[in-house]
């Protein structure tokens, strides 16, 4: 973004924004968490401004396992005992997995057990020849739709981790690196399209991902909940047999 932008996105004037780029002008705490906020900083990141600017971090990062989280968990509990007989999971930034319900295992079948073994990664189980991918059936749209949400996270966050995972990834057999946007593939969504496990059937789903939008800790900013939902009512009907 240039000067101008960030000014006219952050209602600040671009001479005082000027200023502060250029040390002339040291902003106040306010000031930073106010341009932090309007480019949508991560919270983690946030700290560091506040450091850099002189300031001490504004926001905590407490475990998910902390006392002061209690609520957090008991809610995220309560969403995905819900959730039941479809699958949900809960993972952290670096998409370690955090939570899942018992129908999780629907997905897992035949997933090898070191890549279930924390910290449990949920990309990494999706797209590895040891995970998922043997039985995804549109690994190239499913692969390169995962590929593309984690890319886009390492860009906003900065997170080189992500960036080392994205890399990671991309490497293994099958994987493409975004989904296809013509033909009938580039539909209303891209389903994972899974093989039964017995090998005898598809079952289809849709995913939807839910983050916490008032939240103001660092450990809590960055989790994010993945629910399945049948696509149809094959689908659903197995599901609920084996729920």
């Amino acid at each position: 973004m240039s000067q101008m932008e960030v000014a006219l996105t952050a209602a600040v004037s671009s001479r005082h924004l000027s200023f502060i780029e250029t040390g002339r002008s040291r902003p106040s705490r306010e000031m930073v968490l106010h341009l932090a906020e309007r480019l949508d900083v991560p919270l983690g990141e946030r700290n560091i401004l506040l450091l850099a600017a002189g300031y001490a971090p504004e926001y905590r990062e407490r475990g998910l396992d902390d006392a002061e989280m209690a609520a957090v968990r008991d809610a995220l509990g309560r969403f995905l005992d819900a959730h039941e007989p479809y699958p949900a999971l809960v993972a952290d930034r670096r998409c370690d997995i955090v939570m899942t319900n018992g129908a999780l295992g629907v997905l897992l079948d035949g997933v090898a057990p070191k890549l279930l073994q924390p910290p449990a990664n949920a990309m990494r189980i999706a797209l590895h020849p040891d995970g998922m991918a043997p039985r995804i059936l549109n690994l190239p749209e499913w692969s390169g739709h995962l590929l593309q949400v984690l890319r886009r996270r390492a860009e906003a966050e900065g997170a080189p981790e992500l960036t080392a995972l994205h890399d990671e990834l991309a490497a293994l057999p099958g994987v493409e690196l975004a989904p296809p946007t013509t033909g009938a593939a580039a539909g209303v969504v891209v389903p994972l399209r899974l093989r039964s496990a017995d090998g005898g059937g598809e079952l289809t789903f849709l995913s939807t991902t839910s983050r916490f939008g008032t939240a103001l800790d660092v450990t809590l900013a960055g989790l994010w909940i993945e629910a399945f939902y049948p696509a149809d009512d094959a689908t659903a009907e197995a599901l609920r047999v084996a729920g």
